[in-house]
């Protein structure tokens, strides 16, 4: 384990920011009218962060806007739906971002539809393909588009979440699973790409969590059981913030209570 790893072991799943931690950070978090998202997205606002919230739906957007501009620095609201937005949206939002920050010093890749528990045999092909749009694609033409503001920044980190079906493929999980998988090697890509910048790339798993995505999974397991998206917010605030500074290529379990903590290194074969 590398020392940036070491150190990290010991902090990351307990970490609590200092009011002021993220004073002057720009953030933008997809997917963050729910589930984990939101919850990550509320602690950034509260210390001290311009959270830029992405979504599809402008009831929730404004909603969420309304809540969190009480709390801390007042956030921006983008709305765009992953599965239809084309070029000149997301030109748009990057736009929008130069103008009003001129740079920007964090991405979390949130946001991601479940699709269907059925077997490949039977898998609905427009689904499948909406499926790999909303958790692949778009997050690759996101992070393109980004790369530049990202490169404006003194200390850039880019988090995606993934799945444990994205380290190992399940039965029934079908494009999720499959999408999940290319989300890791996008990552692992980037994260080699980008090793000798100032932009850090990382994973994290936050395991079984008391979503709606969740929910819909597994409709019959008690949600009271699973831990909450609130609970697993210090893994996503370290990663974004410069407490994490130097550590890239991670894959971080939020869930995994072993003595090391840290999951393993991206591979560099």
């Amino acid at each position: 384990m590398s020392t940036e790893a070491e150190a990290a072991s010991a902090v990351w799943r307990t970490y609590r920011p200092t009011p002021d931690a993220f004073a002057g950070r720009v953030i933008l978090v997809t997917g963050a009218t729910a589930g984990i998202g939101r919850a990550v997205a509320r602690e950034l606002v509260v210390a001290g962060a311009t959270v830029i919230l992405h979504g599809r739906d402008e009831k929730a957007l404004e909603a969420q806007y309304q809540e969190l501009r009480a709390l801390g620095p007042e956030p921006a609201v983008a709305q765009l739906d992953l599965e239809r937005a084309q070029g000149p949206q997301y030109q748009a939002l990057t736009g929008e971002i130069e103008a009003r920050y001129g740079r920007l010093d964090g991405l979390l890749h949130n946001a991601s539809t479940l699709g269907d528990r059925s077997p490949i045999e039977h898998y609905d092909i427009g689904l499948w393909q909406r499926v790999l749009l909303v958790n692949l694609t778009a997050p690759f033409i996101l992070t393109r588009c980004m790369l530049p503001l990202l490169r404006s920044a003194v200390d850039a980190s880019v988090v995606f979440t993934t799945s444990g079906v994205g380290r190992r493929g399940r039965a029934y999980w079908g494009a999720y699973s499959a999408s999940k998988a290319g989300t890791e090697s996008l990552a692992e890509v980037l994260a080699d790409e980008l090793e000798t910048t100032a932009i850090r790339v990382n994973l994290v798993n936050p395991g079984a969590t008391r979503t709606r995505m969740r929910a819909r999974a597994y409709p019959a397991e008690n949600p009271t059981s699973l831990p909450t998206p609130e609970s697993l917010t210090p893994t996503y605030l370290y990663l974004l913030g410069g407490a994490s500074r130097g550590v890239r290529g991670q894959r971080f379990e939020a869930q995994d209570r072993k003595p090391q903590g840290l999951a393993s290194t991206f591979d560099r074969k």
